[in-house]
């Protein structure tokens, strides 16, 4: 392609994408009737024997890709707590991509390195953690959490003297692990990634609101990591942390928070108080791609103790020469990355800090407003919406799962089901910087369409 194929090529792509996001207010959010099956038939061809023009193959995935996407980068999705590509993110991300750079260290990409280290600092700020922490960008909270991890087992053996790095695990002192009964299953996926083990976890009972009970922590002795979580996937409430930190402490643990949503509620005065007392935790992990707002896939690891970080992430090789600059690469388990930090900074510096803040306050009166509203019509709320997530349920198992079904298929909201207490529910998610009071207005009156009409 020449430059001008490649400069109508992109101008293409962008009005495609601009066309793509003006018409998510007038359509389903659910995929279109039909579309999925199209677009899985259209896709059952081989490779082509020659080459396709670019244009065709933008053409083509519009086409048939778009109608079959769920819309949620619109106002009306409230599914797996998922934020909205704020606009400038996305146009961010778009030329990141052009930048096409390898973000692993500073000679790889200077720029994305010194993005990286703006971010970082910005986000210690905004969440009040300790500016000597160390930080990592990654995939997701799955990935942040694996991160916060590592580090906490090379760490805790360490006061044992134990190195894992030299011996790994075979023969090591067992590591004690510490959940709420009700903690994420993402932190049992890592736990086996690290080969602490599934099944060899504490677990502390939870009160009805998912919180673990500081007045049922085990006695606890050696190494030890415990896991608290800020924001309960079902009800958003968040653990003990106060309490639950000064035990820890008297056991020498290591304390790890997985707060892949509810962390962002430091950023909000109306709403810190909920996760002030979790500072004092040894480790962070949240995600930017749900209250941040930023294009997936993004993820932030934040650790007190920057050494632990860097003796558990760390790597050298013949051309993997060290520099006096950070690294990204001895911080991450990833080497090659893209650049999620310029992104993360173009999110925290568009909105700025009352701009993030009244991003918070305003989902979670939505919230609280689509709760009282459900409640008022007669549909069961279960949990306390103290942040922004709401759990309904319409009566029986069976009828919660129709209605759940008319809601998705009518298109005009999405909201995904859940187990919770040995109930089928449905939960309410609020993270999205697109969703307007409208936008609310029209999904309470669609959800409780469905609920008198099933």
């Amino acid at each position: 392609m020449n430059r001008d194929d490649t400069r109508k090529l992109l101008a293409n792509a962008a009005s495609r994408s601009a066309d793509y996001l003006d018409g998510l207010e007038s359509r389903s959010v659910s995929p279109l009737a039909g579309s999925v099956k199209r677009l899985v038939t259209a896709l059952e061809g081989a490779i082509p024997d020659t080459p396709v023009e670019a244009s065709e193959i933008l053409s083509f995935i519009d086409e048939y890709g778009s109608p079959a996407t769920v819309a949620s980068a619109g106002g009306r999705y409230y599914g797996f707590v998922t934020g909205g590509a704020l606009p400038a993110t996305l146009a961010a991300q778009y030329l990141a991509a052009a930048w096409d750079q390898n973000s692993f260290n500073y000679l790889s990409s200077p720029a994305i390195a010194a993005f990286e280290d703006a971010a970082l600092r910005q986000l210690k700020q905004i969440l009040n953690l300790p500016a000597e922490a160390a930080g990592a960008f990654v995939t997701g909270a799955t990935m942040a959490n694996f991160t916060c991890l590592a580090a906490a087992r090379n760490q805790v053996l360490k006061q044992v003297d134990w190195d894992v790095d030299a011996e790994g695990l075979f023969g090591a002192p067992p590591v004690t692990v510490v959940l709420g009964e009700e903690a994420h299953g993402s932190i049992y996926k890592v736990l086996s990634m690290l080969g602490l083990g599934r099944d060899r976890v504490l677990v502390v009972p939870a009160d009805d609101q998912g919180r673990m009970r500081a007045d049922a922590l085990p006695v606890i002795t050696g190494p030890c990591i415990v896991c608290i979580q800020a924001g309960n996937v079902n009800s958003g409430a968040f653990d003990p942390a106060l309490e639950i930190i000064e035990w820890a402490r008297e056991g020498n643990a290591w304390v790890h928070v997985d707060g892949a949503f509810g962390l962002w509620a430091l950023v909000s005065p109306d709403h810190a108080g909920l996760a002030r007392d979790f500072i004092a935790a040894d480790s962070w992990a949240t995600d930017a791609h749900k209250w941040l707002n930023v294009p997936y896939d993004s993820g932030i690891a934040i650790i007190r103790n920057q050494q632990a970080l860097k003796a558990a992430m760390s790597v050298s090789g013949a051309y993997l020469l060290a520099t006096d600059q950070r690294d990204a690469i001895d911080y991450t388990p990833d080497s090659s990355r893209r650049a999620r930090a310029l992104e993360i900074w173009v999110a925290l510096n568009t909105l700025g800090h009352s701009g993030l803040a009244d991003l918070v306050r305003r989902n979670c009166q939505q919230a609280s407003y689509m709760a009282d509203a459900l409640a008022a019509a007669g549909v069961e709320v279960m949990n306390e919406v103290v942040l922004n997530q709401v759990v309904v349920c319409f009566g029986s198992d069976d009828r919660s799962r129709q209605v759940i079904a008319a809601i998705q298929n009518a298109g005009v909201c999405w909201c995904g089901g859940t187990n919770w207490h040995g109930r089928m529910a449905m939960r309410i998610s609020f993270s999205s910087w697109a969703t307007t009071d409208d936008d609310v207005a029209r999904s309470l009156e669609s959800i409780l369409d469905a609920h008198s009409s099933n």
